[in-house]
């Protein structure tokens, strides 16, 4: 039978900072504030997320593989635009023991505050292999307007005299 054991982020953070300033103050003062990649994980993880301004729609395309669809809520309040969702940890069956957990699990949270004013009823997102992408329209108030220069006709005149 295998069981789950659930990490806890702080015990993580407290090692990592720990084996830190043990290294401080153990000799090794230059390589101390190297921040290199930790050994493993933290459950704590936020998904990779690119903004892309078009002049109708703003989009944000997160990665978030090993979500769930239905694991993932978005909700706009004002301008702040908010992902959250959780990434289950799958017990591997097949394993006598495990040597080591690299891959991040748990519950993610990301807010985005948004520059132009979006209209929330036409939101739309949708999710394709690991990757979400959330279309957010911009209201009509928010697209640039063009604005044309019309010449008075009695100042033409004047300007082609002169």
């Amino acid at each position: 039978m295998v069981s789950i054991t659930t990490r806890d982020p702080m015990v993580d953070l407290l090692y990592q900072l720990e084996h830190r300033m043990g290294r401080a103050f153990n000799g090794e003062p230059l390589r101390a504030f190297e921040w290199p990649v930790p050994e493993a994980a933290t459950t704590a993880w936020l998904p990779l997320v690119d903004i892309f301004e078009e002049p109708d729609v703003i989009r944000l395309v997160a990665e978030i593989p090993g979500v769930e669809p239905e694991d993932v809520k978005i909700s706009v309040e004002g301008n702040l635009l908010t992902i959250k969702g959780t990434k289950e940890q799958v017990a591997e069956q097949n394993a006598e023991k495990v040597h080591r957990y690299e891959r991040t699990y748990g519950a993610f949270e990301r807010t985005f505050r948004l520059s132009a004013s979006i209209d929330p009823k036409k939101i739309k997102a949708t999710y394709n292999l690991g990757v979400l992408t959330i279309a957010l329209p911009k209201a009509e108030t928010a697209k640039p307007h063009l604005i044309q220069v019309e010449v008075t006709p009695e100042r033409a005149e004047k300007a082609l005299k002169a």
